[in-house]
């Protein structure tokens, strides 16, 4: 049981890894549709999850419960892409910085 909690643990965190990587690649691209691919993959997730949750409303009474379930799920589902615009935000903006700096030694040298 162990050994699969670890094999659990570690494959999560490759996957996490590998997500993050792919994300600080996709934003530093020149343009900046690529980095914004996985956040609107993730958000897109949440989105099905909480229409998922409209099919299981049978009663009118369920409505309000249906709600707080929907925006709970909501929240959650969408840390990754909290996290993932973050990423992206940050990489984007030292792109930015080092693009300003090459124009301004290329002031210089003139």
């Amino acid at each position: 049981m162990r050994i699969d909690f670890v094999a659990f643990l570690i494959l999560t965190l490759a996957i996490c890894t590998g997500t993050v990587a792919l994300q600080l690649y996709l934003a530093k691209q020149h343009s900046r549709w690529p980095g914004l691919v996985l956040p609107a993959l993730t958000f897109a997730v949440s989105l099905a999850a909480v229409m998922g949750i409209g099919i299981y409303i049978v009663s009118p009474q369920a409505v309000s419960g249906a709600i707080a379930s929907a925006v709970y799920m909501f929240l959650i589902f969408n840390i990754p892409t909290v996290i993932l615009l973050i990423i992206y935000k940050i990489a984007r903006n030292k792109q930015a910085r080092l693009r300003d700096v090459q124009r301004m030694s290329l002031q210089d040298l003139q």
